[in-house]
């Protein structure tokens, strides 16, 4: 084993018919923080600046800037608080309920205005479909405890072996990162090409924000935790644009198939953490799916790839 303790207590159990109704709202709740960060960070390429990063306890927007002075807001997945801490110092909380959207967009802006934080953001969901804006969402209201902790311990487990996968690459390459929009973790390769405009398509976003998150050739890998179309928490692989070849490219480990509706490669996150390796399982996963776009794309691999030392 590649991680200290057993597989089964690291790696938790996190069957998406069990914990879709919070899944659905903390989606929800993240995108009313993302939306902060968003509305007051400078722009990075890719929309780099608007992700939030797993931590020790949860997720964490990293450092705002606010005038003169910084804040963060952290989802506390341990203790089941929302934390804002600015660099004064001073610091709000809120328990973690089952609260409807309205109320804990709500309690948030309340908790920013009495830290003297006076922001307002464009309240409509993006890139969910029959979207409503975060001040009338009464109908996402679940709150399960075990379930965002089950959550969370997941993220950890993907983070950590996606940082591994990063390091092997002296290319341009993103954070991992976890994006609200589209609620799931992901880290990006790229080859150093453009690439052609993307369609777009996805509900309540311009397609002009797609087209800057796709500019360049990628090759990108990451975790739905069982919203993103496959129906169960999994890890996936995709190109854009996808190479000629791409789909029918050799495959590991066995369990991971091409998914032809989502055009990516899929492994499912219990096929993961059941297995006597999970870290080599999904590393290899995440090497042979990159293989796949890199060798299909004639990406430069000599110059993009760290040798072994």
């Amino acid at each position: 084993m590649t991680q200290t303790g057993t597989a089964e207590h690291a790696w938790p159990a996190l069957p998406f018919i069990g914990w879709q109704d919070t899944c659905a709202t903390l989606h929800m709740w993240t995108q009313v923080v993302g939306k902060i960060r968003l509305a007051l960070e400078p722009m990075v390429n890719h929309w780099w600046q608007v992700p939030l990063y797993v931590t020790a306890s949860g997720l964490t927007t990293s450092p705002i800037p606010w005038k003169a002075r910084s804040f963060q807001i952290d989802f506390d997945f341990c203790r089941h608080v929302l934390v804002i801490t600015t660099s004064d110092p001073q610091r709000r909380e809120f328990a973690l309920a089952p609260y409807s959207v309205a109320e804990f967009y709500g309690k948030t802006m309340s908790a920013l205005r009495g830290l003297e934080i006076d922001v307002a953001i464009w309240t409509m969901p993006v890139e969910v479909a029959d979207a409503v804006p975060f001040e009338l969402d009464r109908g996402h209201k679940s709150y399960d405890a075990n379930a965002a902790q089950r959550f969370w311990r997941a993220l950890v487990q993907g983070d950590r072996i996606m940082k591994q996968f990063r390091a092997r690459f002296i290319g341009k390459v993103s954070p991992v990162h976890f994006f609200w929009g589209s609620f799931d973790l992901a880290v990006t390769r790229f080859s150093g090409r453009t690439a052609p405009p993307h369609p777009g398509g996805m509900p309540n976003l311009g397609d002009w924000v797609a087209v800057e998150a796709y500019s360049h050739e990628v090759s990108s890998c990451g975790f739905w935790p069982g919203n993103g179309g496959f129906g169960k928490a999994a890890f996936y692989s995709y190109a854009y644009p996808a190479p000629v070849g791409f789909a029918e490219a050799p495959l590991r480990p066995p369990a991971a198939v091409f998914d032809t509706n989502l055009q990516e490669f899929i492994l499912d996150y219990e096929a993961v953490r059941t297995s006597p390796d999970p870290d080599a399982m999904l590393l290899d996963f995440f090497q042979s799916t990159y293989e796949a776009a890199a060798d299909a794309g004639n990406w430069d691999r000599a110059a993009l790839e760290r040798r072994s030392v």
